[in-house]
């Protein structure tokens, strides 16, 4: 089922990001409880957990940026694409990302964009199949700091 993250998901939702980039769940703090309220908190972040049979085996956060160009138009930024290893290939990805394709229509956006640092071609196929092209424009990123 695919869903909205709630309250009581964030123990779940940081064991996956394991299936991501993170070397280790960040410990149970302040920091961590705030950071995770605020994302439940704010109408323009969403983050969208795909769960089978009580356990969260995919998830992709879908962020609207309101805009003052393309006649006022927001647009999407797509971020945190992740499945669990074992659960990859059944289309729960695809799943969350329709979400976030719905998201992102249902507040009037004019384009999705999407930033992967995977360099696997079977990950630029699956985003092509769901219409993403790299194409047209050109992604810098301006590391701040390690993390």
């Amino acid at each position: 089922m695919v869903r909205l993250a709630k309250e009581n998901d964030l123990e779940n939702i940081l064991e996956l990001y394991l299936s991501l980039h993170e070397k280790t769940i960040p410990e149970d703090c302040e920091k961590r409880e705030r950071v995770y309220a605020h994302i439940l908190e704010d109408k323009n972040y969403n983050l969208i957990v795909n769960e089978v049979d009580g356990v969260i085996v995919s998830s992709c956060t879908c962020l609207i940026v309101p805009n003052l160009t393309r006649n006022l138009s927001s647009y999407a930024l797509v971020e945190n694409v992740v499945t669990k290893k074992e659960y990859e290939g059944n289309g729960y990805a695809r799943e969350c990302l329709k979400y976030a394709e719905q998201i992102a229509k249902d507040n009037d956006c004019y384009k999705m964009m999407l930033i992967t640092g995977s360099k696997e071609e079977r990950t630029h196929s699956f985003y092509k199949s769901l219409g993403y092209s790299s194409e047209g424009k050109t992604a810098y990123v301006n590391k701040l700091r390690e993390v």
